[in-house]
């Protein structure tokens, strides 16, 4: 039976263009600019200083803290400058400059095919290898791997959940890793499983993919404890608690994280990655990208090295379309416009969108007709249309009253509204205000 969450929700258009287009390894770029913020947290530190020579794989910048990551070389080459160049937030973040010369890999990378079932690791040193490789979540939060893995005193982890969703219309990259990489995902899982000490896992993938609903479940017959669980086609699907909830039946209390209910969730990325690092020592230096748009003229799937500029892959797939209005990073629900096409790839960046001009624009503004749409879309349970007029008016104490941090940012408000109100932006500025508020109070 297909199942999903309890509350709200809505259903765009797929427009999955790109679905079933093989990965192509895209050419490695002469340069790559790595920002040292790449995930949730503190920013990492360089480890290396303008005029090194580092290789693919090679540690470049340390974390410093819990919650951050490693970040490693995607190239061979010298290290230009460390300086500060604008990412795809529009805002200036300091970054590695690395020219690229040759490709040269760090000699304890197994490069090979090979699918390495044994899973030999430790608990601990399965935690260990993924901090060490800079592992984050590849679904767009970036929230730094280990941290999930290493479950709090006095909690207990149940039930591990992989995110084989991808319910962003267009975005097709998850989908097409469990197509090629099933076998990996499926090894990757098992070291998860082994790392939460828990003996069950769900991967949830949603309808519109029976494809890979019947390749996964033909392969999850070899590997005990772990289930497809097909769901129906309905976003935010992707996010962690709708997810669970669809999943499991269960809900996370307001404030709490999943493992409250007994629950780790992690995308088919990471835990293909996550199989990379413990057993082929590979950090993660490289992804999987959509390239799409209703006039692109090759929608693809690449595997790129962060740090390369996105023009690269937007020239790859047939270039940008003369009626391009906007580049958008991620997919068009709760992605971001990008103010140019040389920002670089990083490790939460799982798509560009071009949308062409008569897409881009948005409708005129209207007054608000309270008609309540966009608190029955709501998959939190919040009333948009109130977190927006509260925002606006710089109320920050009923805006936390009203639990704005609960806001997962999915867009269904702004998408369902048929006054065109830009509910998101409000939002996303009130939780902006409302969260400094709040780290405010514990310093």
């Amino acid at each position: 039976m297909l199942k999903t969450f309890s509350l709200g929700g809505v259903h765009p258009a797929e427009n999955k263009f790109s679905a079933g287009q093989k990965i192509e390894v895209l050419p490695v770029p002469e340069q790559v600019s790595v920002p040292i913020a790449q995930h949730i947290g503190a920013p990492s530190e360089p480890v290396v200083a303008k005029g090194d020579e580092v290789k693919v794989g090679q540690l470049i910048a340390k974390s410093t803290g819990f919650v951050s990551a490693n970040i490693h070389s995607p190239v061979s080459g010298k290290v230009f400058k460390i300086d500060d160049i604008i990412d795809a937030s529009g805002y200036k973040r300091k970054a590695i400059i690395i020219k690229t010369e040759g490709d040269e890999w760090d000699e304890s990378i197994d490069r090979s095919e090979d699918l390495i079932t044994e899973v030999t690791a430790s608990p601990e040193e399965i935690i260990k290898k993924v901090g060490e490789a800079g592992i984050v979540g590849l679904g767009g939060a970036t929230f730094p791997a280990h941290v999930k893995l290493s479950v709090p005193p006095g909690k207990t982890c149940e039930v591990l959940i992989l995110n084989g969703v991808e319910c962003e219309p267009y975005l097709t990259a998850d989908h097409q890793l469990m197509m090629e990489k099933g076998d990996e995902i499926m090894v990757g899982t098992q070291i998860l499983m082994k790392a939460l000490k828990v003996e069950k896992a769900i991967i949830g993938i949603e309808n519109n993919k029976p494809d890979a609903i019947k390749h996964m479940s033909e392969l999850a017959g070899k590997y005990p404890g772990i289930t497809i669980q097909p769901l129906k086609v309905q976003y935010p699907q992707g996010g962690e608690k709708q997810l669970i909830d669809a999943c499991i039946g269960r809900q996370i209390p307001s404030g709490k994280l999943p493992i409250e209910v007994g629950a780790v969730v992690q995308n088919v990325g990471t835990t293909l990655a996550v199989y990379e690092a413990v057993q082929k020592n590979k950090p993660l230096f490289e992804r999987v990208v959509t390239v799409t748009g209703k006039s692109v003229s090759k929608p693809s799937n690449f595997l790129a090295r962060v740090g390369t500029p996105l023009n690269q892959l937007i020239d790859a797939a047939g270039g940008l379309p003369e009626d391009t209005g906007k580049v958008i990073g991620g997919g068009p629900m709760m992605g971001k416009a990008l103010s140019s096409t040389e920002v670089p790839i990083t490790k939460g960046s799982s798509g560009i969108l071009i949308m062409p001009d008569e897409m881009a624009k948005r409708g005129k503004t209207e007054a608000c007709i309270r008609c309540s749409k966009c608190v029955s879309v709501c998959p939190m349970g919040l009333s948009p249309y109130l977190l927006m007029t509260v925002s606006d008016k710089a109320i920050w104490d009923r805006a936390e009253e009203e639990k704005i941090m609960d806001c997962i940012e999915c867009g269904s408000c702004s998408f369902t509204c048929p006054a065109n109100r830009p509910l998101l932006d409000y939002i996303r500025l009130g939780k902006g205000k409302v969260g400094q508020i709040m780290r405010s109070r514990t310093k």
